[in-house]
């Protein structure tokens, strides 16, 4: 059940989405979703002083962001001097046919005129949101984000499985699932590519991999602090993980078994539905924010540590393998797949579970990251 947007797209929630354009307008845009209820603000530190491929990826970025079918309208918030021009972002939402205004701050004289131009704007929107209905919608219309965070043992061996199950379930009904964080794939971009729906397909996974390994190599080797030079976190290690490739081989894992329909670059969106590869980093926040700009309107978030981070507007569903984690943490985890560990549960049935949840929160079920208000995972990526 979700909500049938002008152009066609199904959103899973029906919010109102504050953008600047720029940092610069990025505390007006907070201040007029903090005057309406239903809205969400995507404050953010670029939008200027940016050049070539840096800029064309936030522009690509936030516009996917304001197309996103979560939203029923859209505020763009600009300063007018900036790079990125306000008019600009508002003219990439617009075909989408959604509800858009845009606020320029030195055109309406100052940051409290603005701020109340924005709310007027913002106000209206969500009474018109508030008028919509949810309706019967296709699972085929469904995308998804597979992402993961403080992993563990567990995340390998069970919840990313379970997640892959899942998808699987999804896609062979015609809906979409995204894979990325290419620096946690590292190792395995031949295992992958046997899973193309063709040999371009193919060709596409192992090129973007192996360059993401070749840009890790350069930066790794510029650093003079040799624990810089770790491709995971100290935490990854604590929890039993001991190289990057041991995590890629659990990582890839939430991709189910099948086929690779596409390969897309950050910030852009897929033009076939299925099982897709985003050309993305590793980074929780960037891979979240990428998905989000590509459609997806849920993300899957196996966590074997565990993360209480959400992202704003997108649901975020969090999944455990460790049912030490799930104990400590129940209040922000969603899923508990430790269930396979301690043998109350199988694989296949926590598959089943979480893809039951996916319908839930895609028929407007909170994930506990939304009931808490946990919105980090909002995050540009920046060319290295």
């Amino acid at each position: 059940m979700g909500y049938r947007r002008e152009n066609g797209a199904i959103g899973v929630r029906n919010l109102i989405a504050i953008i600047p354009s720029v940092f610069c307008s990025a505390k007006v845009a907070q201040r007029i979703a903090q005057q309406i209820p239903g809205s969400v603000h995507f404050s953010h530190p670029v939008g200027c002083s940016q050049v070539g491929e840096d800029l064309e990826i936030t522009a690509k970025t936030l516009i996917g962001i304001g197309r996103n079918p979560n939203f029923a309208g859209v505020v763009v918030v600009g300063l007018g001097c900036e790079r990125f021009m306000p008019q600009e972002l508002a003219e990439g939402i617009a075909s989408t046919g959604k509800m858009l205004e845009t606020v320029v701050i030195q055109d309406e004289g100052d940051s409290i005129k603005a701020t109340d131009t924005g709310v007027r704007h913002a106000r209206k929107m969500q009474q018109a949101a508030s008028m919509q209905n949810r309706v019967e919608a296709d699972v085929s219309e469904l995308m998804i984000g597979l992402n993961c965070g403080g992993s563990d043992t567990t995340s390998g061996l069970i919840a990313n499985p379970a997640l892959g199950i899942a998808s699987d379930k999804l896609v062979a009904q015609g809906g979409s699932s995204i894979l990325t964080e290419l620096t946690e794939l590292l190792g395995t971009e031949h295992i992958l590519a046997r899973r193309a729906i063709n040999k371009q397909v193919a060709d596409d996974i192992i090129r973007v991999i192996r360059d993401m390994e070749e840009r890790l190599k350069r930066q790794t080797s510029n650093s003079s602090n040799e624990k810089r030079k770790h491709l995971i976190s100290t935490g990854n290690y604590d929890g039993g993980l001991s190289s990057v490739v041991e995590k890629s081989l659990g990582g890839m894992k939430k991709s189910g078994n099948a086929q690779f329909v596409e390969v897309f670059k950050y910030g852009n969106q897929p033009t076939k539905k299925g099982l897709l590869l985003m050309d993305g980093p590793g980074h929780d926040g960037e891979v979240t924010t990428g998905q989000a700009a590509a459609g997806a309107q849920i993300v899957c978030f196996p966590t074997g540590r565990g993360t209480p981070s959400g992202f704003p507007g997108v649901p975020v569903i969090k999944i455990t393998g460790n049912p030490r984690t799930y104990e400590r943490m129940m209040e922000n985890i969603d899923i508990n797949a430790g269930a396979v560990i301690t043998g109350e549960k199988t694989l296949q049935q926590v598959g089943e579970e979480i893809y039951q949840e996916i319908l839930a929160v895609a028929s407007g079920k909170l994930s506990k990251a939304e009931v808490l208000g946990h919105d980090e995972q909002f995050c540009i990526t920046r060319m290295p």
